[in-house]
């Protein structure tokens, strides 16, 4: 008989994690929630069939913007009125990614078993998630999966749409760097070996920053091998570190508080964070449910180590706004409209309204860096080049001179 792992939460507010054999995972569910438990997560221990084929050989998670067009046709066919198992029929035929177009056949054979939606998807969490599952359960419940899935795709837009801002704002700048850095490069490498030939064969005295500059070629050049083997060595080290959770905690850590970008970093998993739950507490899930889940959507470790802990001290008995507070890394402005929120028992449209103005602060600070890093750039790269072009025809211009 299968193991099932799960997450559960009793009637007193404390929560419990462990395994339970069972034929399946309705029959486990239904066994569970007899005992009076809440359940926050259900997992198959030992997957089976296409799952495990994909755990096996370790598959890849569908791009958000195409899991937004599985979902809008996903909503097209169920406003249509198609039966379940026709419409996860013409989904599997329809999707192109083949691990997915596996993973939806294999919910479709779990459907036909017996189980809903959201439990089918649960042997799945590759390609769905927990946020999804539970937002699919809590429409399963209600009777307004259509409504869910609505909510849900506006969701998914809006996350898109704040990760493409900052990606669209830090592109041009990395651009820049690049192409200067080519450049220089390429001066250092194959122009100035050239000069120090021509310089070599001629008896003047070279001016002395020219001197510096062919010293530092000469020896870059000797040194080259062994700068170029320790760094890769180096950078592979630091991707090795990074991977690991100690290494992914600092990552996040120095990302939050870099001197400019740190503030965009944070924003960004602000208007995640409140997206998120806003999302979740909509479809009728308890909050503290719901923190658990959004603790999982968002990416930062340093920002879901502080939900979790908040999470613990709501479960405690304090206020959402005053657990966060005590943290000390969310912004006052977002915890007195959470706190007004909790008071008014319009938390969900006052979290909506946090992730609405924090995407404008965002929207003002990324508008303010490009105005001011690019042209920023252009000078220092312009000066470094110049700078690199003048020491080079030092010479030349002192020997046009004495003539």
């Amino acid at each position: 008989m299968p193991q099932f792992h799960y997450r559960a939460m009793r009637a007193d507010g404390t929560t419990i994690e462990s395994a339970i054999a069972g034929e399946s995972v309705a029959v486990v569910r239904s066994q569970l929630e007899s005992q009076g438990l809440l359940i926050c997560r259900l997992d198959g221990a030992t997957q089976t069939g296409i799952a495990a084929t994909q755990s096996w050989f370790g598959g890849k998670q569908l791009a958000l913007r195409e899991f937004l067009v599985f979902n809008q046709e996903f909503l097209a066919l169920m406003k249509a009125g198609l039966p379940i198992l026709k419409t996860f029929d013409l989904l599997a035929e329809r999707a192109t990614h083949p691990q997915f177009q596996a993973a939806l056949q294999g919910v479709r054979t779990e459907i036909r078993g017996g189980l809903s939606i959201s439990e089918a998807m649960t042997r799945y969490p590759l390609h769905f998630s927990e946020l999804y599952r539970a937002t699919l359960q809590s429409g399963e419940q209600t009777g307004a999966l259509v409504d869910v899935l609505q909510r849900y795709l506006e969701y998914i837009k809006l996350v898109i749409a704040v990760r493409e801002k900052v990606v669209k704002a830090m592109a041009y700048p990395a651009f820049l760097i690049i192409v200067g850095l080519a450049v220089v490069g390429f001066l250092l490498i194959y122009v100035m070996p050239t000069f120090a030939d021509i310089y070599s064969q001629s008896k003047t005295e070279l001016p002395i920053p020219t001197k510096i500059l062919l010293q530092v070629v000469g020896t870059s050049r000797d040194w080259a091998p062994w700068v170029l083997t320790g760094t890769a060595l180096t950078a592979w080290g630091l991707h090795r570190w990074s991977r690991t959770p100690a290494g992914r905690a600092q990552r996040d850590r120095l990302s939050l508080y870099l001197p400019i970008l740190g503030e965009v970093f944070l924003k960004n998993q602000l208007i995640r964070l409140t997206r998120t739950l806003s999302t979740i507490l909509g479809g009728g899930i308890p909050l503290l449910h719901a923190l658990e889940i959004t603790r999982g959507a968002v990416t930062n470790r340093i920002v879901s180590g502080a939900i979790e802990r908040a999470t613990a001290r709501v479960r405690d008995g304090v206020g959402l706004a005053a657990a966060l507070k005590q943290e000390r890394l969310f912004p006052q402005m977002m915890l007195e409209m959470i706190e007004v929120g909790e008071t008014t028992g319009s938390l969900e449209a006052m979290l909506r309204d946090v992730a609405e103005f924090q995407e404008g602060e965002l929207d003002l600070r990324l508008n303010q860096l490009t105005t001011w890093m690019e042209p920023v750039l252009l000078l220092v790269m312009g000066i470094l080049v110049g700078g690199l072009v003048i020491v080079m025809y030092l010479p030349i211009f002192q020997m046009a001179g004495t003539v």
